[in-house]
């Protein structure tokens, strides 16, 4: 509306500043009245024809308003500025800021740092320890471990798929050709009609849901406070960096 204002002020054409802010005419005016409506002083008038052709135009009060909002506006820029210096110069608060901005599919999203690099004839290897200490493998193409400045000490998000997840209870008797495996506590069981989400708190704050059918959730008996293993493959874990 503030817009349409300003755009109104400059070329003093309704049509004109409906084509600037990408409105339909009739949109325009819809928030003309809107606003005259909801204002105790009208804030825009039109005209049409007469000798000088007619036009539209602010009042008193819609130029009183369209100033106050134009330096306030101002101040929420110079506002933002400065919260964004300081931001910038706190490397501890930027580095917990990083990964909240990073928008993603993926349900489970999960900090880590890198430790170690390998690379193979194929894939690179890259070995990531969690906040509670638990290390995963993520293996990932040579072009896409070009494509990430990935270093020892790089900082990620750790991306998996819940339905890339297999759930594991009882004593360690078993092999698993399957890399990684991450040790954690059932904290909550959501049991749909078809399916099970399966939430698991790891060592160190970390949680991650993995996505199973209701059968085997019933068959397993899982419930809160049980121990539990997650098993997944090294490919299943995608990583993402700003």
């Amino acid at each position: 509306m503030f817009g349409l204002l300003r755009a109104i002020d400059n070329c003093g054409s309704i049509n004109q500043a409906a084509k600037q802010l990408g409105l339909s005419y009739k949109s325009a005016w819809t928030l003309i009245e809107r606003a005259n409506n909801k204002s105790p002083k009208t804030l825009i008038t039109s005209e049409t024809g007469g000798a000088n052709g007619g036009g539209t135009c602010l009042t008193s009060s819609g130029h009183i308003l369209l100033n106050m909002f134009t330096k306030l506006e101002e101040q929420h820029k110079q506002f933002l500025l400065q919260l964004n210096q300081t931001v910038e110069a706190d490397a501890e608060v930027l580095m917990l800021l990083k990964p909240l901005t990073i928008k993603t599919s993926a349900v489970n999203q999960i900090f880590g740092v890198v430790t170690e690099l390998k690379t193979g004839p194929v894939n690179t290897e890259v070995f990531l320890k969690l906040k509670g200490g638990q290390k995963v493998c993520s293996s990932i193409s040579h072009a896409e471990a070009e494509s990430l400045p990935l270093a020892v000490g790089s900082e990620v998000l750790v991306l998996i798929n819940w339905n890339e997840i297999s759930l594991i209870t009882g004593p360690e008797r078993f092999l698993f050709s399957a890399r990684n495996q991450l040790s954690g506590i059932i904290s909550r069981v959501h049991l749909a009609e078809v399916d099970a989400e399966i939430i698991i708190y790891l060592q160190g704050g970390d949680s991650f849901t993995a996505l199973i059918t209701r059968q085997s959730a019933q068959s397993m008996g899982l419930k809160t406070g049980m121990q539990c293993r997650a098993i997944l493959k090294s490919n299943a874990i995608m990583l993402a960096m700003r």
